[in-house]
């Protein structure tokens, strides 16, 4: 077993280089199903090692614990709750070099599935990363519930070991909210967390394809946020099809999703892989819904000060 976090991983510079191309031509992705944004895209990095484990909860467990303007996104009748282990690498900003010691780290997530505007996308309950510059950045620039874990990881030729404990948060004025609605389950600091596994492919790749489940977790080319003032937020990210593979995990330990109150049987999650895949992403910006909403708002509130 040869331990590998820590260092840069090989990517497939050509390739990259390719969609980061192919996005700036406003080229087509064929599993997209609205354009790119029309202002370039800001961060660039590589994802790989991934494992998706899922399982189907009771949408009536979930819908309390997302914003109200999302619409809670279902396959088969159920709503999906997923734990995703990774490794970020080749991480930089739009024309900068990448940083020494801040390219790359270990990153665990927990997510739902959500719409917004005929957008499908992610909602993230949690990410817990190894890395506390880039806890820090997710919190303060995109507005994610991004949590400092203490993250392992090695690989042997077959299976990759991953072991997350999730540290104390440091919790600061910039992360509280200012809004403070009771039951707005976001806007509170997720608990301790813990996920010891392993895990490995075990077919062939594979493109999944629209209608099926596979593609429903993890075609997904938005992810949702809400920021300080409780607004919704909207981020793009772009990259080629997932090419995927059936996978297998043996869970020893894993309580991600003990603070939502949610229970799942580690032996009967759904597994695939990804061995790797390179992304771009742009800032985020308010929903379309949400800036109608601020503009209506904005007008009252400044009579509302001039009449005072």
């Amino acid at each position: 077993m040869v331990p590998i976090a820590g260092q840069r991983c090989k990517t497939n510079q050509p390739r990259l280089a390719k969609i980061r191309n192919m996005i700036d031509e406003n080229g087509s992705n064929a599993d997209r199903t609205w354009p790119v944004p029309g202002r370039p895209w800001k961060m660039a990095m590589t994802w790989y090692n991934l494992a998706f484990l899922h399982w189907p909860v009771p949408a009536s467990k979930l819908r309390p614990l997302i914003p109200p303007e999302l619409t809670l996104d279902t396959f088969d009748g159920h709503a999906w709750i997923g734990v995703v282990p990774f490794v970020m690498s080749d991480i930089r900003h739009r024309g900068f070099p990448r940083i020494p010691g801040c390219s790359a780290f270990p990153e665990l997530n927990v997510r739902t599935y959500v719409t917004h505007e005929d957008r499908a996308g992610v909602w993230f309950f949690s990410l817990d990363a190894d890395h506390r510059l880039g806890v820090w950045a997710a919190r303060t620039f995109f507005h994610l519930p991004y949590q400092p874990a203490s993250i392992q990881w090695t690989q042997d030729s077959e299976w990759i070991e991953y072991r997350s404990r999730r540290r104390a948060a440091e919790r600061t004025d910039a992360d509280s909210p200012q809004v403070e609605e009771p039951g707005r389950w976001w806007l509170q600091q997720p608990g301790s967390a813990t996920f010891v596994a392993r895990y490995r492919p075990i077919g062939p790749e594979y493109l999944a394809q629209p209608g099926k489940l596979d593609h429903f977790l993890t075609a997904r080319y938005c992810l949702y946020a809400c920021n300080r003032q409780g607004h919704l937020m909207r981020g793009d990210i772009d990259h080629e099809p997932w090419s995927l593979q059936p996978g297998e995990a043996e869970v020893s330990e894993n309580t991600m999703t003990d603070p939502l109150g949610i229970s799942v049987d580690d032996s009967q999650a759904i597994v695939h892989f990804a061995s790797s895949i390179q992304t771009v992403a742009w800032t985020l910006t308010a929903t379309a819904a949400q800036k109608e909403t601020v503009l209506a708002i904005e007008p009252a509130a400044a009579m509302e000060r001039g009449g005072e």
